[in-house]
């Protein structure tokens, strides 16, 4: 793909309407200044410096994030958060984004507020280093009411959507946004536009999804098909293009290292490859990258293998951003198209 070509796809996304449904996530980074190091004096146990909290979206915010980077004209996020101090720092940063609407979001006071509490050690000299994190998350299934809503709003914005991206992050099943009701509320969507560019992402894996676009990682499809754990190019197209005939919906599976692949229902699987490293990586957040980049483009109408390209471009230049969970705007992309 030519950098004329890209542009050409991304002059369209200012005009796009696209909602994210799903577990959006506190993301909090405690940055850590070893020079300031204590030893605590009722303890004994060294005290670690905080000297910057930096809260952002992340989970399906980080889907979002990348939306936003893209230049997406209106995106709405469909999910809930806690009533809490985490919900509020969440809310606080999800409005201040260009484009973002909140009337899906909802704060209860039956749930907490996903959270990954991220400690980042500054070293001088040497990226940042993660520490352990500390999570807080939901136990308990997510209200009946509270599916509900999610699936009503859901419903209520995907007749004007270009593209609705399902991102179910939780490891529990139904505690987070992605229940049963609210993956068939999408689906119904589907139903009602069969041109909805849906793709649906569970860290879970996706058996139990209706047909939908679905995104997946390498060990996923081998779950879901019986394939080996490991798939090559080759067998990933395979099963990729069984699969997509079956739901008669597009399947992309990304391969790590090996790239990623893409089948349609009505036509022959294709592969792109991965980008080269050109430096020290940290792979977060670059699943996130690929799901939104595949959306847009395909919501701006472009052919399955640009969407591929483009993808790659994106998760090569956040992979190369450290110690946060990044995002590639338009002309990061183009930069590597070239």
């Amino acid at each position: 793909m030519t950098p004329d070509r890209f542009g050409e796809i991304a002059s369209s996304y200012a005009r796009l309407r696209m909602a994210v449904v799903g577990d959006f996530c506190l993301d909090r980074y405690l940055e850590i200044d070893p020079a300031r190091a204590e030893r605590s004096i009722e303890t004994g146990l060294e005290v670690r410096n905080v000297v910057r909290v930096r809260p952002q979206p992340g989970a399906a915010g980080t889907v979002l994030n990348n939306l936003v980077a893209l230049g997406v004209g209106q995106i709405h996020a469909i999910g809930f958060c806690g009533d809490d101090g985490e919900g509020y720092e969440l809310r606080r940063a999800l409005a201040a984004l260009p484009g973002v609407c909140l009337d899906g979001f909802r704060a209860s006071a039956g749930r907490r507020t996903f959270t990954y509490c991220k400690p980042l050690l500054l070293e001088p000299g040497r990226p940042p280093r993660e520490l352990e994190r500390l999570d807080s998350k939901n136990w308990t299934p997510t209200p009946d009411s509270l599916q509900r809503e999610i699936a009503h709003a859901l419903l209520r914005v995907a007749p004007g959507a270009d593209a609705v991206i399902l991102m179910d992050q939780v490891d529990i099943p139904d505690t987070g946004v992605a229940t049963p009701s609210v993956r068939y509320a999408a689906a119904q969507a589907l139903r009602d536009r069969p041109s909805l560019v849906t793709l649906a992402d569970s860290r879970r894996g996706l058996a139990d999804y209706p047909p939908l676009g679905f995104k997946m990682n390498a060990a996923e499809l081998a779950a879901l098909s019986g394939i080996p754990r490991s798939p090559g190019p080759g067998e990933a197209m395979r099963a990729a293009e069984e699969l997509a005939r079956r739901n008669r919906q597009p399947v992309f599976v990304t391969l790590a290292e090996n790239g990623i692949v893409g089948a349609p229902p009505d036509a022959a699987p294709c592969h792109s490859p991965a980008l080269p490293v050109r430096g020290p990586i940290d792979i977060v957040g670059a699943g996130d990258a690929v799901t939104a980049n595949l959306a847009t483009a395909l919501a701006a109408g472009a052919k399955i293998t640009e969407a591929l390209e483009i993808a790659m471009a994106a998760a090569s230049v956040v992979v190369h951003k450290l110690g946060t969970t990044g995002t590639a705007s338009p002309d990061e992309i183009a930069a590597l198209l070239d």
